[in-house]
């Protein structure tokens, strides 16, 4: 009798949950300007690796469902991200709040009309491939939904963490201030979360798993589509279990490389080391979680510097033509008398029981946030993406900000924002935060 009752003890922990799997495959089908570096002067050459957009849809005992979508691309702009949630919610009646879009920040993946189109000078017909290819984009999103929510079966949740081994802080202290490089005694986030999705005999469906690491292994020299060490790590743990689907979030990894960097076989490198200690994590022991499923979203606005049409009217003079672009864009701005003040900022919480809570966060996140969020919400599994529902811009901390540097006030050009944030963008971000977490149940 003994062995009986235990035998059915494991499948009445697992019914806490379905879960479901979804992929489709969003390689570019002709030549298309890779996003993330302004050094690129042409087009794509070519396929290194397909990418690909996957999602996972889990469903509570109470039906609560949440999905989360990851894609190997640089960003999905707001735009987009409204789009695809839309079109969600008209077909499977799934809200905005229980949907997170996340996206590996690859710069070896195609852009995505509305992020960082401004990086680049483009002809007409570039143009329309960037626009083409961003349309089915939205609707290939929507898809991937609908193919995870048709795959929903009974399913056992478990998570468990690793460690990662090669990223590092890039905010080297230079004489002007700081600069991109390395710096070894920086804050860096080496947590490598994996969440275990199997069926309730216990075979392995899938994997979600994340780190906080710029996806930049490959450089400005490479023409040709690719996951960088994200999609590497994917497939090399979809190789070892043909049958599984493995999903990349990435996390805040604003402000640190992958080290060392800059060929495809380090590249190659990095994705085997990732995919290496996710099989470390699963052979050891994980933690069972529970529902039930809690889900919100909140946009907040997050304010700029002050700043007057004459900074950018001299800054139109200068012989930066990527200055040049963000100027012309904020004098539209003025001249349309809606001089661009702040930035509306997605921050999202999905809870799962007492056990574990996903923070997604909008833009390219510092690692301060996942520090500082951890520190205040202790006790349950915590995982803080970024990258997520909206990539605007770089969000530094209010440390980073004083700070200076390529992620407080140069990236602002490439992203065409006005200039740096003002100094309170922390405690707004946090206070949504709070307000978030208030909702899903989290307490500090």
């Amino acid at each position: 009798m003994k062995l009986l009752f235990l035998f059915c003890a494991v499948p009445l922990i697992a019914a806490d949950f379905k879960a479901g799997f979804g992929r489709i495959n969003i390689t570019p089908t002709q030549p298309i300007y890779l996003s993330g570096y302004a050094a690129r002067k042409k087009p794509s050459e070519g396929v290194l690796q397909k990418i690909w957009a996957k999602a996972l849809a889990i469903e509570d005992a109470k039906g609560n469902r949440a999905v989360i979508v990851t894609t190997d691309l640089i960003g999905l702009p707001r735009p987009v991200a409204d789009r695809v949630g839309a079109e969600v919610e008209k077909r499977y009646r799934l809200r905005r709040q229980q949907l997170v879009l996340n996206s590996s920040h690859t710069h070896s993946g195609p852009v995505v009309h509305g992020n960082l189109t401004s990086m680049f000078e483009l002809t007409p017909e570039q143009r329309r491939a960037i626009t083409d290819y961003t349309q089915a984009l939205s609707m290939q999103l929507a898809d991937v939904v609908g193919a995870a929510l048709g795959d929903l079966q009974p399913a056992r949740l478990e998570i468990g963490h690793g460690v990662g081994s090669f990223a590092i802080n890039r905010r080297q202290a230079a004489a002007s201030g700081v600069k991109i490089g390395l710096n070894p005694g920086g804050p860096v986030n080496q947590d490598v979360p994996v969440i275990r999705v199997s069926g309730l005999n216990g075979q392995l469906r899938g994997v979600l798993f994340g780190y906080a690491c710029h996806n930049t292994t490959l450089g400005a020299d490479v023409f040709n589509v690719s996951g960088d060490y994200a999609g590497f790590a994917q497939a090399a743990f979809e190789a070892a279990h043909p049958n599984s689907t493995a999903m990349f979030l990435m996390l805040t990894g604003a402000d640190a490389n992958p080290n060392p960097r800059g060929t495809v076989a380090l590249a190659e490198q990095h994705g085997a080391s990732l995919a290496k200690e996710v099989e470390r994590v699963l052979s050891g022991k994980l933690e069972a979680l529970s529902g039930p499923l809690r889900s919100a979203f909140q946009l907040t606005e997050l304010a700029f510097a002050p700043h007057t049409r004459e900074t950018f009217e001299t800054e139109s003079k200068d012989p930066n033509w990527f200055k040049q672009q963000r100027a012309a864009t904020m004098l539209a701005a003025y001249d349309r008398r809606a001089p661009v003040r702040s930035v509306a900022y997605p921050v999202q919480g999905i809870r799962l029981g007492k056990s574990l809570t996903l923070v997604a966060l909008g833009g390219e996140v510092v690692v301060d946030y996942a520090l500082r969020i951890q520190k205040e919400y202790p006790g349950e599994h915590l995982i803080v993406a970024g990258y997520s529902n909206d990539v605007m811009c770089y969000i530094p901390s209010l440390r980073i900000l004083k700070e200076g540097g390529y992620e407080a006030n140069e990236s602002m050009i490439y992203y065409g924002q006005p200039g740096p944030f003002a100094e309170d963008v922390e405690d707004r971000l946090m206070k949504t935060v709070h307000s978030i977490m208030t909702r899903i149940g989290r307490k500090r």
